[in-house]
């Protein structure tokens, strides 16, 4: 088993014209692709997956799922933005504090502004994304390798103080260096996976790390990964199982699920049993009272 690693590199000025600095954003107006679902090409995929192919397994795998509710994104990046002081434990008291609606797999990435920043601002782009998981997950899964052994080929995939990449020969894994802490990686799809020019090295660079600690497990974060063998998206240890077909109904068997939903079940079986003391004690003192009645009408008959 080899490893090979992330080359960070300064991108050079004669050249920021030859490759676009941002990916094209896809069209806002969906198709309504019917109870079939959509159909994409491998070349669309290809291009689908650009964007975040180079992410760590763990984290790739909640794109994928969070991708799904695309509906949910744009209101969790102004969450996630206007808590990015937040970090740690912090930030995992604040989500469960605010008793925040949306899927865990959405809730997963709000310690990662950046990732949601940008599924926001293309929206076309994460409900394709989506779209293709839920109809043609092995498909999508296929292309990020295809994209992975691209990188890797072209020299800009190797291993870097923050994530380590694992070349089985058939497939590529890319996992954190160490256990808990994920750094985002910024690259430009139109140089990393394309041929470089002679002298020139566009590469890979990343974000601050972000440590996902237990706190963290109730929204998705016991054991995320992705198996390549079986074309599994794993989350919580756990195969997720959510298709185009099962799409309504499908719900996820978290091992710890959201705290504040537990919680309010605890609040609402609290106030059932409040209020079945109340009417009982309520019940009881009535009949106390008839009782305490008949009692003086047969003393002063």
């Amino acid at each position: 088993m080899s490893r090979l690693l992330f080359i960070p590199v300064l991108a050079v000025a004669a050249f920021a014209q030859q490759y676009p600095q941002q990916p094209q954003p896809y069209p806002q107006q969906q198709p309504n692709y019917g109870s079939q679902g959509p159909s994409f090409a491998p070349a669309q995929l290809d291009n689908l997956v650009q964007r975040v192919a180079l992410y760590p397994d763990p984290l790739l795998a909640q794109v994928l799922t969070a991708a799904t509710y695309p509906d949910q994104i744009p209101d969790a990046a102004r969450w996630a933005s206007d808590h990015r002081y937040l970090n740690g434990d912090r930030l995992a008291s604040a989500i469960d504090a605010d008793r925040l609606p949306w899927q865990p797999s959405v809730l997963a990435l709000l310690p990662f502004p950046s990732v949601l920043d940008m599924m926001a601002a293309d929206m076309g782009w994460s409900q394709q994304l989506g779209d293709a998981v839920l109809a043609q997950r092995p498909d999508v899964m296929d292309a990020v390798q295809r994209m992975r052994r691209q990188a890797l080929d072209y020299g800009y995939l190797r291993d870097s103080p923050d994530a380590r990449v694992v070349n089985t020969g058939g497939y590529i894994e890319i996992q954190p260096v160490q256990a808990g802490y994920y750094a985002v990686p910024v690259y430009n799809p139109g140089v990393v996976f394309a041929r470089p020019a002679r002298g020139v090295s566009f590469g890979v660079t990343f974000g601050p790390r972000v440590f996902i600690g237990a706190g963290f497990s109730n929204w998705g974060w016991g054991g995320p990964g992705l198996d390549w063998r079986s074309h599994a998206v794993i989350i919580d240890r756990r195969p997720w199982e959510r298709t185009w077909a099962n799409r309504g109904e499908y719900r996820h068997p978290y091992i710890a699920p959201r705290r504040y939903e537990d919680r309010r079940v605890i609040v609402e079986r609290h106030d059932r049993d409040r209020q079945y003391r109340e009417n009982h004690d309520n019940r009881g003192r009535e009949a106390d009272r008839h009782r305490g009645r008949d009692d003086h009408d047969r003393d002063h008959r």
